[in-house]
């Protein structure tokens, strides 16, 4: 069976087979091992001809008539999703929102490892927790030794760019944006921005339509 490069894959499509993951792992945590296109399509809120097209990234399998192999699909996602090992990343900025991520439990579960935690006031951190938070000065020797491609930025937005260009120098092609401010990097980085403001403005709309 041969796969499209994952170029081919459009963003849209990308968030929509995690969210076909999560719905897979639910129904391998209930012993369900084979999956109709539309009780599919149905968990994950979309239109059942919209998975379809979705899972032709990885060329045409499943059984007509009894769907789709349950162990089999959340392989095929993880691996396109570059979670199927530990995927290493580090939070950077460790306020409110930063000790937050840092205490969430969920991470590993969903195929992240964070290996380092950095902030400018790293000696006002107890030095006892599970992971300890240093200073921005070794972020590269963790960056390095972990081989980490991602970040989570956590930083106020006056330091945000200046953040992101150290983390793009020293390796990190993703990353994940808390600051509100629109950071500019090479075309080969990714960055998603979360906005919880705007997220809440976007749902204000619709109450108030």
């Amino acid at each position: 069976m041969k796969k499209v490069a994952r170029t081919e894959i459009p963003r849209k499509a990308i968030y929509r087979l995690s969210v076909y993951l999560r719905c897979l792992h639910r129904l391998e945590n209930n012993r369900i091992h084979t999956v109709s296109s539309e009780v599919l399509a149905k968990a994950a809120g979309v239109k059942s001809t919209q998975l379809r097209k979705d899972l032709t990234y990885f060329g045409q399998f499943g059984t007509r008539g009894l769907g789709y192999d349950v162990k089999q699909l959340i392989e095929m996602i993880s691996e396109q999703l570059g979670t199927k090992s530990l995927q290493p990343v580090v939070i950077v900025g460790i306020g409110n929102l930063g000790r937050a991520l840092l205490s969430y439990r969920g991470f590993e579960r969903e195929g992240f490892e964070v290996v380092g935690a950095f902030d400018v006031q790293s000696s006002r951190f107890p030095k006892e927790a599970s992971i300890q938070v240093k200073s921005m000065k070794v972020m590269p020797k963790v960056i390095d030794e972990h081989l980490v491609k991602m970040a989570i930025l956590c930083v106020p937005p006056t330091a945000a760019q200046e953040v992101t260009n150290q983390l793009i120098e020293y390796g990190v092609v993703a990353i994940l944006n808390f600051a509100p401010i629109v950071l500019s990097v090479p075309d080969e980085v990714t960055v998603n921005n979360v906005n919880l403001a705007m997220e809440l403005e976007n749902l204000s709309y619709f109450i108030n339509e």
